[in-house]
């Protein structure tokens, strides 16, 4: 099924980050809610392009500053190959040129990493019922 998931569907995310040790953590995070798997990973953005047309997942969670295709370019990319996962941005980029470029890029979340651990859950549900999100 793409687009957001069935209600009984456990929600699909792809991580990417340049750093293992923040995808490991991530993931632990995000899989600490029963709804939501991680179901892939990469470390570039030409990665991610990859994977979200192999793996078909509900959200793209990423950096901006990545190699290869920073994350602006990798959301670009995947809304313009008309991909169905929502994006949203983990980043320590909290300045106003980087979330007006990540939104026009099509994304659908902000988080900073400062705030993660209390946003990101609330990020991910925000975004899959339609709704953006943008860190305080």
């Amino acid at each position: 099924m793409k687009g957001t998931p069935a209600v009984t569907d456990r929600i699909t995310i792809l991580l990417a980050d340049d750093h293992r040790i923040v995808r490991e953590g991530l993931k632990k995070l995000l899989e600490s809610e029963s709804a939501f798997q991680v179901v892939g990973e990469a470390d570039n953005g030409r990665d991610v392009v990859a994977l979200s047309r192999e793996l078909d997942p509900s959200i793209v969670l990423m950096d901006i500053a990545m190699p290869v295709l920073n994350g602006i370019e990798t959301a670009t990319h995947l809304k313009k190959s008309s991909s169905p996962a929502k994006v949203i941005f983990l980043t320590i980029h909290n300045d106003s040129d980087s979330v007006g470029a990540a939104f026009k890029s099509g994304a659908e979340g902000y988080v900073f990493k400062t705030r993660m651990a209390a946003d990101l859950i609330v990020a991910v549900r925000e975004v899959l019922a339609g709704r953006t999100f943008l860190s305080s």
